[in-house]
């Protein structure tokens, strides 16, 4: 797969009508300077191509917090929905189903990173299955389908206990694999729904990643009082296993449901402790609060979550989406808050990657997006097409 590299990207905007060069060699950027003539359109200059960027609106690039790259069926025909609702419903009928769709695959994942990509997104953080049905096959092939992106797309990958941990005899022993073999990061699943045994299941875990020096990604769907007492244990035991910062909850919706008071010391407690959450706005529950998170210092980020797999026909492969989704779902108007929801879909997400902050500034690693739209408000209400895409200074995708 052949990305060329990019030497300068001229005439763009950052966010307002200034428009400036962005200088980038050996995959960084270093300098963003007022504007001169623009190059034609592609023209190779001697260090890398030279992109006329016609005026257009450059952002960073989306950091995808939470994806199953491992699990879809993108290109194959239709599938129709079945199978039972609820978590265990459906895995279930993914496990009664993968196999004959090919998941996990090199195919699958390079189809699903296709769809991140020509979107804008150039970081992912994402969940692979680890079952006794697929052992660590499925994370094989999600690096082989990474390595044909020669290190211009940043992936980390989490060693997800789909079908659940404890019961699943030998499952925590495979995520002891992956983990010794190079995840960054092992999940866990509703440790009181799932498993039955929150405490066994959460011990389970952080045994395991305290002895590895890797971190926890833990789902957890489980709602209200149930889903807050097990975000106290998660909070105890991230401090008992010197684990602060290295903890993130995907979903988390109970901490939206509590009361207030209970969601102010759950998330004072968490910021103390670094632990993250990521949200994939899911339409049909309240919205993890922008302004309560933020009063507290808990950093979170957007994820998409599947797409097009047996769970649901629904998703793009677009975080901006994501990010829309979550803004218009919380009732954000304000130029502010649309901002902000813009920098967690980018740079302020680039720490969930193991990437240091990132941003169109000198010295930062050069992922970026060109869309044509006057400002980052304006890019997220509307969601333009995303006319080019850089990823560590080498030109992913263009329209």
């Amino acid at each position: 797969m052949h990305h060329p590299a990019a030497s300068v990207i001229r005439n763009v905007r950052v966010s307002d009508a200034t428009a400036v060069d962005i200088r980038i060699a050996d995959g960084l950027i270093t300098s963003v300077e007022p504007a001169t003539p623009p190059a034609p359109s592609m023209e190779a200059g001697d260090t890398g191509l030279e992109i006329d960027g016609r005026g257009m609106l450059a952002l960073p690039g989306l950091v995808n917090t939470h994806a199953h790259v491992d699990k879809s069926w993108w290109g194959l025909p239709w599938q129709s929905y079945g199978g039972e609702g609820g978590t265990d419903g459906r895995i279930r009928h993914e496990r009664a189903r993968r196999a004959e769709l090919g998941i996990p695959s090199v195919s699958t994942t390079a189809r699903v990173l296709e769809q991140f990509v020509r979107h804008g997104t150039t970081a992912i953080r994402t969940h692979v299955d680890v079952d006794l049905g697929v052992a660590q096959r499925g994370i094989e092939a999600v690096r082989e389908a990474v390595a044909a992106y020669d290190g211009s797309l940043q992936v980390q990958i989490v060693a997800f206990p789909q079908d659940g941990v404890l019961r699943r005899p030998g499952v925590i022993d495979l995520l002891d694999e992956a983990a010794v073999a190079g995840a960054e990061f092992i999940g866990g699943l509703d440790p009181a729904t799932i498993d039955r045994d929150p405490v066994g299941q959460l011990d389970a875990l952080f045994r395991v990643a305290a002895e590895r020096g890797v971190g926890i990604d833990l789902h957890l769907h489980d709602p209200a009082e149930l889903g807050a007492f097990q975000i106290e244990l998660i909070i105890e035991r991230t401090q008992r296993s010197g684990l602060a910062g290295r903890v993130n909850l995907a979903h988390g919706f109970a901490l939206a449901q509590v009361g207030a008071s209970q969601r102010r010391d759950l998330l004072q407690a968490m910021a103390a402790l670094d632990i993250t959450m990521t949200t994939v706005a899911p339409l049909r529950l309240p919205q993890l609060p922008l302004h309560e998170l933020d009063a507290a210092g808990v950093r979170f980020g957007f994820g998409t979550d599947g797409i097009r797999d047996l769970w649901s026909p629904y998703g793009t492969g677009d975080l901006l989406g994501i990010a829309w989704q979550y803004a218009r779902a919380s009732s954000l108007v304000r130029d502010e808050d649309l901002r902000r929801v813009v920098d967690i879909a980018t740079a302020a997400s680039t720490p969930f990657v193991g990437l240091p902050a990132g941003g169109l500034v000198r010295g930062s690693r050069a992922d970026l997006m060109l869309v044509d739209a006057e400002n980052p408000m304006d890019a997220l209400v509307r969601t333009p097409e995303r006319e080019l895409v850089v990823g560590n200074g080498r030109v992913l995708f263009q329209r």
